[in-house]
């Protein structure tokens, strides 16, 4: 009988083993050259108290004990941007408004100051989905968006997007 230990089923298990390195072994991603990626984020009213002159069913909505008394709806658009790990993402910020917001993306926390325009870069450090938000109390729960960060091995082989006009 045949052990382990014999040097035929020794020389087997060093084959099987490795097959099995082999076959687990992963071809390698092609190599991702991190690009740069300009990203224009717009803040939007969508319903505010001054709208009420407009659409009157808002005059009661914005009155005390009003649904969106104390509140108003904003938006980022666009909501959501795609961008591969390593990127860095130009963010051209644009508040064509009076009220002011803020963009928090992670430890990047700015001021949008009411007719501005304000320009950062934030690199794309870590693949997974990254909140971005305005912080005054009176935006949320509505004004907020994700940055969508791909790991390079799942856009390997795809082709360069077209360049982005505005």
């Amino acid at each position: 009988m045949r052990t382990a230990s014999h040097p035929s089923a020794i020389a087997s298990l060093a084959i099987a083993g490795a097959l099995a390195a082999a076959c687990a072994r992963r071809e390698p991603d092609p190599a991702y050259v991190p690009r740069v990626r300009e990203v224009t984020l717009t803040a939007v009213p969508l319903l505010t108290k001054e709208l009420g002159r407009i659409y009157p069913f808002l005059a009661r909505d914005f009155a005390r004990g009003g649904v969106l008394e104390g509140r108003e709806v904003y938006a980022f658009l666009p909501g959501s941007v795609t961008v591969v790990e390593g990127d860095t993402v130009r963010f051209h910020l644009v508040n064509p408004e009076d009220d002011a917001h803020t963009f928090v993306l992670g430890e990047l926390a700015l001021a949008l100051p009411g007719q501005s325009v304000t320009d950062t870069t934030w690199v794309a450090r870590r693949a997974g989905i990254h909140d971005f938000t305005c912080n005054i109390a009176s935006h949320q729960p509505s004004m907020w968006g994700q940055v969508i960060v791909l790991a390079p091995r799942a856009v390997a082989g795809a082709a360069p997007a077209p360049p982005h006009t505005p």
